[in-house]
């Protein structure tokens, strides 16, 4: 999608700053894993967890890319695996996805809430999801 950097409104405390630092880091490391073993940590993960509102999923969004300029540029399966983890620390869970489209060919990863996409701009709707992890039910 864009290459353009994300503008957040939030400025994170020092402490929402390390924990956001910290789940980056291993959205970073889930993010080099292949997509049966990212699914297969998310299903876990999502264990226990409400689902989130959208009001819950943008502001994890928002932290995500006020503290980290890689998830605010164009690395969207760190971004948005970074803001289900973040939602899953507060006890909330996303709908995660991950999809193509055509043409042009291009993937994307984004989460969504309430059935909305978060913090994504209206040219999302062309994706055509191939993984998706939802709240357990």
């Amino acid at each position: 999608m864009s290459q353009v950097p994300i503008r957040s409104p939030l400025k994170p405390t020092p402490f929402q700053r390390l924990t956001v630092v910290l789940v980056v880091a291993a959205a970073r490391m889930l993010a080099r894993q292949s997509p049966r073993r990212i699914v297969a940590v998310l299903n876990v993960l999502r264990r226990g967890a409400q689902p989130a509102t959208a009001e819950q999923a943008l502001r994890a969004r928002h932290l995500v890319t006020a503290t980290s300029s890689r998830c605010a540029g164009r690395y969207c399966l760190q971004r948005s695996l970074a803001t289900a983890l973040l939602c899953r620390m507060h006890g909330t869970w996303p709908t995660w996805h991950t999809g193509v489209r055509t043409p042009p060919f291009a993937a994307h990863a984004w989460i969504e809430a309430d059935g909305h996409p978060i913090g994504e701009n209206a040219d999302i709707t062309t994706y055509h999801p191939l993984l998706s992890v939802p709240p357990a039910t």
